[in-house]
């Protein structure tokens, strides 16, 4: 999906990764930092690194160019999201081009939108062209500071934490699995040590990272047993168990009964 329309939408869907032009003076909140942005800015964005955009100007102007990896897979540019740091959590860029480099920048995305919508055959194939073109012009540029760590950090952190854990979640499909299996994991997607993520995240919720992980986990998995006819082993997969028998141990021990009990007693 591509769009040139003059919005901006805090972060939604779990599969999306976004390259996006922003003008207006606006903040870009991560989970233990923020960037202001006070001038045009070109943003990457990941699936798994949760924001929120704070703007102080009555409308937001610039594009969007979102996109799934499928997209990428189906013209081959799975190396780009393999190779390049701007989409890898923990490296959020944000970038100030000068003004013929926006120029640029916005020209690209004129082309894309005039693509997109036209009637060409291949046009996707043009457009994954334009996203790599992008990509490679950004990799260029020197990304800004981090920017400023929040005050409120432990709250921010755990706030992005729990929401990080719930976009894992439904699990919709037995060829889904889990991205985020660790506390590990999240505290490289938030850009924080595990460490900074344990303390934040405890002296919020009153609990441990691995144990809110591990009961929703928990949650998944009589959802899944009880409302799908998937079996013991595809639901252990989705989960991101290595072999089921660590699934059956790891519920039998949260919930006091297997997998296929579980399963037997919502039958009857």
């Amino acid at each position: 999906m591509f769009t040139g329309r003059q919005e901006a939408s805090p972060y939604i869907r779990r599969d999306f990764y976004k390259i996006w032009v922003l003008e207006g003076r606006s903040t870009l909140h991560y989970a233990d930092r923020s960037v202001v942005i006070d001038r045009p800015a070109l943003i990457f964005t990941n699936p798994l690194v949760p924001y929120s955009l704070e703007s102080e100007a009555p409308e937001r102007k610039g594009y969007k160019c979102i996109f799934t990896e499928p997209f990428l897979k189906a013209g081959s540019r799975m190396e780009i999201l393999r190779e390049s740091t701007l989409f890898r959590p923990g490296s959020d860029k944000v970038f100030f081009p000068d003004k013929v480099q926006m120029a640029m920048v916005r020209r690209t995305y004129e082309d894309m939108i005039a693509e997109y919508s036209g009637e060409y055959a291949y046009k996707y194939d043009v457009l994954r062209s334009y996203v790599a073109l992008l990509i490679h012009f950004s990799l260029k540029l020197q990304p800004v500071a981090e920017g400023e760590v929040h005050g409120n950090a432990a709250s921010r952190i755990a706030t992005s934490f729990l929401d990080l854990l719930e976009k894992q979640f439904p699990v919709d499909s037995p060829d889904q699995e889990l991205k985020l299996k660790r506390a590990g994991d999240y505290a490289d997607s938030l850009s924080v040590h595990v460490n900074h993520l344990n303390h934040a995240v405890k002296e919020v919720t009153g609990k441990s990272p691995s144990t809110l992980i591990a009961d929703r986990i928990v949650n998944e998995a009589r959802a899944l047993l009880k409302y799908t006819d998937w079996s013991v082993a595809t639901i252990s997969d989705s989960l991101g168990f290595e072999y089921p028998t660590y699934f059956n141990n790891f519920f039998k021990k949260h919930t006091g009964v297997t997998p296929l009990s579980l399963r037997k007693q919502a039958v009857i």
